[in-house]
């Protein structure tokens, strides 16, 4: 393991709060423009696979579901995962952090330019409706929030946090929204028509649940527990 040598724009106040120096300010920019380019990236993925040619899915199907609300489940996690630079002083957490918010900003490109060529709108007005209506009644209880979803209070929260306290409550969330991805994942995986939807909700699982396994291990280390489950 490198060594990390500390200087007075990076080492943290007394009181664990990150230092708020001109280096902090510039990571945070990096990870905001890495993240608008793994957007366009996931787009211009979309478009170069030529999805939507022939047989585009319709509106309320699986597919189309499973897009919109997989992008918007995913955007939801790029948000808390871009706050770590700025809050967090822990290298692990730091990682972990950048690690989603590129790879499900990526995914999210894709599957808003999936929506896109198979001109369906963006959002979908019916949350999980493609999942039954169990499980639309479930987000309309929950206040139009999917599995796992973090609440604006919880938001609010995590924002005010820095130092360890914001890791412990980050990984806390994070696990729990993981695994309220991970079954509209296995929906997407099992019952999509085409073929690249089905290919990526089995990858979004198959990392979702390894990445899950990783964070309960750093929360453990921490000495903290998970939330209960979604």
């Amino acid at each position: 393991m490198s060594t990390v040598t500390s200087d007075p724009e990076t080492t943290p106040d007394t009181d664990g709060a990150p230092a708020r120096g001109p280096v902090r300010w510039v990571s945070g920019l990096l990870v905001a423009v890495i993240a608008v380019a793994a957007l366009l990236a996931g787009v211009g993925l979309a478009v170069a696979l030529g999805i939507g040619r022939t047989d585009d899915p319709t509106v309320g199907s699986v597919d189309v579901g499973f897009a919109q609300d997989m992008s918007r489940h995913h955007l939801q996690a790029v948000e808390m995962a871009n706050l770590a630079p700025d809050r967090s002083t822990d290298p692990e957490v730091r990682q972990l952090a950048f690690d989603i918010s590129a790879t499900q900003t990526n995914q999210a490109g894709r599957m808003q330019g999936w929506l896109s060529l198979w001109g369906a709108p963006i959002t979908n007005r019916d949350t999980m409706t493609w999942m039954g209506e169990g499980a639309h009644d479930h987000a309309m209880a929950e206040g139009d929030l999917m599995p796992g979803m973090a609440t604006e209070d919880e938001l609010a929260e995590l924002r005010s946090l820095s130092g360890t306290a914001f890791d412990v409550r980050f990984l806390q969330l994070m696990i729990r929204h993981h695994q309220g991805g991970l079954e509209m994942a296995t929906e997407g995986a099992d019952r999509a028509s085409v073929g690249v939807v089905r290919g990526l909700a089995r990858s979004i699982a198959e990392t979702q649940a390894a990445e899950s396994t990783t964070m309960a291990q750093m929360l453990a280390a921490r000495g903290a527990s998970p939330l209960p489950a979604p």
